[in-house]
């Protein structure tokens, strides 16, 4: 059997579940499930203790890894389970070396990264909007909020990097993208010290023609010549 790739939690999460599921087939993995965790409330660290141990009740000969953000901030809740195979790292689900490694454990120090490196993905399985990958990790250390412990500090995509990776999911159909980060508001500010999420706006829209955008919420959208009723939010831009 293939590689099963089950993923928990937000949709950076969602983008990353691509890279793992095109790096542990290439390191020809087979039999295999991969739980790509979360870790934002206690619940969703039981769920994925939770699944892991059905997994392994229905699926007794697969190999089970873990990785995400549970496994890179509570490692050692996942290495003492018997269920499990692998543990990864957040930074190591994403190297295509981790994934044909025989170590048990692989979790690097996530506050030793500095760059955020662009990952090829063509399409997101099972959704009909396609998510870019902008900014990971969080600056932040608000009162009981771990996830800057599972993403590490905030970074930035290169605007040329983000860019070139929202043409290409346009250019395979997708009608929709939305731009994701942990902290997306602070897009940029550790590339030249200004956030300039408005600026990537205005370049992802002035090089792939015919779209509109409209601000909503947290992410960003584009619809391609249709007209969004959202105003856009002055504190985005």
């Amino acid at each position: 059997m293939s590689v099963d790739v089950r993923t928990f939690g937000c949709r950076l999460n969602i983008a990353e579940s691509e890279v793992i599921r095109r790096e542990a087939a290439a390191a020809g993995l087979v039999d295999t499930v991969v739980l790509n965790t979360c870790n934002v409330t206690a619940e969703a660290v039981r769920q994925a203790r939770q699944q892991i141990r059905r997994v392994k009740r229905e699926r007794p000969n697969a190999r089970v890894i873990v990785t995400g953000c549970a496994a890179q901030a509570e490692a050692q809740q996942f290495i003492d389970m018997t269920e499990v195979d692998r543990v990864l790292g957040n930074m190591e689900k994403l190297d295509a070396h981790a994934w044909s490694g025989r170590e048990r454990v692989a979790v690097a120090d996530i506050m030793a990264v500095k760059r955020h490196t662009a990952q090829r993905i063509d399409h997101i399985e099972g959704h009909t909007r396609a998510f870019v990958q902008v900014q990971n990790g969080c600056d932040h250390r608000c009162t009981f909020c771990i996830i800057p412990f599972g993403r590490g500090n905030s970074r930035s995509l290169p605007i040329d990097e983000a860019v070139a990776q929202a043409r290409r999911l346009t250019e395979n159909g997708y009608r929709e993208i939305v731009l994701t980060g942990v902290d997306i508001t602070s897009y940029g500010a550790d590339l030249d010290g200004t956030p300039r999420l408005g600026t990537l706006v205005k370049r992802i829209l002035k090089e792939i023609p015919n779209w509109r955008g409209c601000g909503c919420r947290r992410s960003i959208r584009w619809k391609p010549t249709t007209t969004c009723s959202t105003r856009w939010p002055t504190s985005r831009v």
